[in-house]
C-alpha cells in the first residue's frame, strides 16, 4: 500500500513560520529583559500572542534560547554558516577591500547591538542549565568555524599568509565577539561609533600584521 501523501500548503507553511517568528522574537525580548530562568513558557506565549501549546510545539525552552540569539544576530535561524547569509555572502564577494571591510564592520556592529542582551542571557543560562550549555558550546564552535572561513578569505585576498590563518581566526574571534561588544559598549560605556571605529582599526592591524 502506498504511503499517504502529505498535504503541503504554502499558506499554512507561511502562517507557521509567522507564528514561530512571533514566538522566537517574544522569547528574545523576555530573555534579554528578565533572563532565561525567570521567563516561563506562559510568559513567552502571552508576549507572542499565541497559546502556550504553540510555544511548546516550537521547541523546548533551551532551543528557543538558541533560536532567539540566532534570529537577533543573523536575522534567521539555522546551523548554516554566517557566510551563507546573503549579506555576508555579498561582502565576501565584494572586489573592493575597503568597501567590503566597511560593510562587514557595519554588519557586525548592528548585529552585536541587536543580539548582545540576548547573548548575555544565553551565557548566564549556560552556566546554570546543562541543556543550554550544550547549545552555547555548539554555537561558539560554529562561530569559530566562521572565523576560520573569514581567515581563509583573508588568505585568498593575499592579506594573511596561509601559515597565519589559524592565529588570524583566533584574534578575529576576540575582536568580533559579542562579549567584546558587551565589554566596550555595555561595561565601558563606549558609543556605537567608538566601537565601530575600534573594530575597523583592530581588523586592519590584524591584517597588516599578517597575523
Amino acid at each position: 500500500m502506498d504511503a499517504p501523501r502529505r498535504y503541503h500548503s504554502p499558506v499554512r507553511d507561511a502562517e507557521a513560520a509567522r507564528t514561530r517568528g512571533l514566538i522566537v522574537d517574544a522569547a528574545a525580548a523576555l530573555f534579554a529583559r528578565d533572563g532565561y530562568a525567570a521567563t516561563p513558557m506562559k510568559a513567552i506565549a502571552t508576549e507572542a500572542g499565541v497559546s502556550v501549546q504553540s510555544v511548546h510545539l516550537a521547541g523546548p525552552k533551551s532551543a528557543l534560547m538558541l533560536a532567539a540569539f540566532e534570529r537577533t544576530f543573523a536575522g534567521d535561524e539555522g546551523r548554516h554558516s554566517l557566510t551563507e547569509r546573503p549579506v555576508l555572502a555579498a561582502i565576501l564577494e565584494e572586489p573592493d577591500l575597503d568597501v567590503a571591510m566597511r560593510a562587514y564592520v557595519d554588519f557586525l556592529t548592528e548585529a552585536n547591538q541587536r543580539a548582545a542582551p540576548v547573548w548575555s542571557a544565553f551565557r548566564a543560562a549556560a552556566d546554570a542549565d546543562p541543556a543550554v550549555r550544550e547549545l552555547y558550546v555548539d554555537i561558539e564552535e560554529r562561530r569559530m568555524r566562521d572565523m576560520r572561513l573569514g581567515a581563509a578569505w583573508a588568505v585568498s585576498r593575499g592579506l594573511v599568509p596561509e601559515s597565519g590563518a589559524g592565529r588570524a581566526a583566533d584574534v578575529l574571534a576576540l575582536i568580533t565577539g559579542p562579549d567584546t561588544f558587551l565589554h566596550f559598549v555595555g561595561n565601558c560605556g563606549w558609543s556605537l561609533e567608538d566601537y565601530r571605529a575600534w573594530v575597523a582599526r583592530s581588523i586592519r592591524v590584524l591584517l597588516d600584521s599578517g597575523a
